[in-house]
């Protein structure tokens, strides 16, 4: 099983996280912003990722600080689960529908770090929630994982719909993108023979 648990301490946020990526889809998570434990919660089920957070940071401020380190946090879980990538799919892209929206997330686990997010919405905010930290948590995600990450909206006017759609697009890619191709089981999915 490739299971990993990280705990992080700053002056802002204290976090524990463990994430097994060949779980069921069991999640318990707590980070104190209701929004984010949603998306959260989802990313696991669609990923079929086994996931613990509990993050206590400096709510009171806003919720920058918490989303960016558990994107850190969770960054960092993925690149030492996968360990030196042997066997892995690698690439991973879903095109998924939410009602009115359409998110097309496609992944390359390749040791590089970079996002690209084109996922405009009306909304400044959902319930509490920035929009903008949505892009602040797949930065600190892909910094740490040590991959790229492409997120197209196709089409889409409800901002939450837009959100919801792309934590589950990018769950379901990831999924496929850490999944072990039998055939390829003992190979680094690399002509460099590293990633």
């Amino acid at each position: 099983m490739r299971t990993v648990t990280i705990n992080r301490t700053t002056k802002e946020t204290d976090i524990n996280l463990t994430l097994n990526i060949d779980g069921k889809g069991v999640s318990n998570i707590n980070t104190g912003c209701g929004f984010f434990n949603h998306m959260l919660e989802l990313f696991a089920r669609h990923a079929r990722f086994d996931l613990s957070v509990t993050c206590k940071g400096d709510i009171e401020v806003d919720y920058h600080h918490t989303v960016e380190d558990v994107g850190i946090v969770l960054g960092q879980a993925l690149k030492k689960a996968l360990g030196d990538m042997r066997g892995i799919v690698r690439y991973g892209t879903t095109i998924l529908p939410m009602d009115e929206s359409l998110i097309l997330t496609a992944i390359d686990i390749s040791g590089r770090s970079y996002l690209k997010l084109d996922m405009p919405v009306r909304a400044s905010k959902i319930g509490d929630f920035p929009v903008e930290l949505v892009e602040e948590f797949f930065l600190a995600f892909v910094r740490h994982a040590g991959l790229t990450l492409h997120v197209v909206k196709m089409a889409g006017t409800n901002a939450h719909h837009v959100v919801e759609g792309t934590f589950k697009s990018f769950a379901r890619s990831l999924k496929t993108a850490v999944s072990i191709d039998k055939d390829f089981a003992s190979e680094i999915p690399s002509t460099k023979g590293v990633l």
